[in-house]
């Protein structure tokens, strides 16, 4: 409450635009009542029932486990509902992913990640008769990745996916790729495929991309930085090389 009594309020500035009848977007300003506990998702959606009905926002579990109403708070790739509203001020900006096209106000197109989600090599496991033993550390390794919800906000804040969006996989595309890598069955490396198509060397490990992920991947240092270091070995050690070619020679037989 106010000194007057009233109830307390945000200001909301959200971005409008429908691209079909638009060509270019604006912030309009919105009021919404403040209860205790509540999240920016909280916010929008009391906007879009109460206010403004033709406002487009995606959301489904509002528990942070669905990574679909990811947005830019205040110019910050998150979660809107895993955003506290008391941790932003009286006034909160909230637009779309910039790196995604746009379909309608706060929902992007995200269809891309999917597609470069199928040219990754899949799970190639040894052959093998006997039950699978895997050692603890390789199953917490692994399992780190797994935790990945597709968000896509570490998509969003990479810089080298705004400015090279077609060359680059970025960031959740190397953790998939990571994740198979590291597994002590799989018989591929995926670091080829991340070198010569996924851009990989484009990254410049900011560390930008696990600093906005939801559930804390170590997405620059435990994926991204592994397979440069697996790329350098694989393509630009002439040791390496040579053990390569020397274990490809014997496994067909030459």
């Amino acid at each position: 409450m106010d000194g007057n009594g009233d109830k307390k309020t945000v200001k909301l500035r959200i971005y409008r635009r429908d691209p079909k009848k638009e060509s270019s977007g604006r912030f309009v300003e919105y009021e919404a009542p403040v209860e205790e506990g509540m999240v920016v998702l909280d916010a929008v959606r009391y906007v879009e029932q109460y206010v403004d009905t033709s406002l487009a926002v995606r959301w489904n579990c509002k528990a942070a486990r669905c990574g679909s109403c990811a947005a830019e708070i205040n110019n910050r790739p998150a979660l809107m509902c895993k955003t506290r509203v008391d941790e932003l001020g009286s006034t909160i900006t909230v637009a779309p992913m910039h790196v995604f096209p746009l379909i309608k106000d706060l929902v992007t197109d995200v269809s891309r990640n999917y597609e470069i989600d199928r040219k990754i090599p899949g799970f190639t496991p040894k052959d093998m008769q006997s039950p699978w033993r895997i050692a603890q550390m390789d199953v917490e390794r692994t399992k780190e990745f797994r935790k990945c919800i597709e968000c896509f906000l570490c998509m969003d804040v990479c810089h080298v996916v705004r400015e090279h969006d077609a060359d680059y996989v970025g960031p959740r595309h190397v953790v998939k790729a990571a994740s198979l890598d590291m597994h002590p069955m799989d018989t591929l490396d995926r670091s080829e495929y991340l070198n010569r198509s996924g851009g990989l060397g484009l990254c410049n490990i900011t560390k930008c991309c696990q600093e906005v992920c939801p559930e804390d991947i170590k997405i620059t240092d435990n994926a991204i930085i592994p397979e440069k270091e697996r790329a350098a070995d694989s393509f630009y050690d002439p040791i390496a090389r040579l053990f390569k070619r020397a274990r490809k020679g014997a496994e067909d037989g030459v």
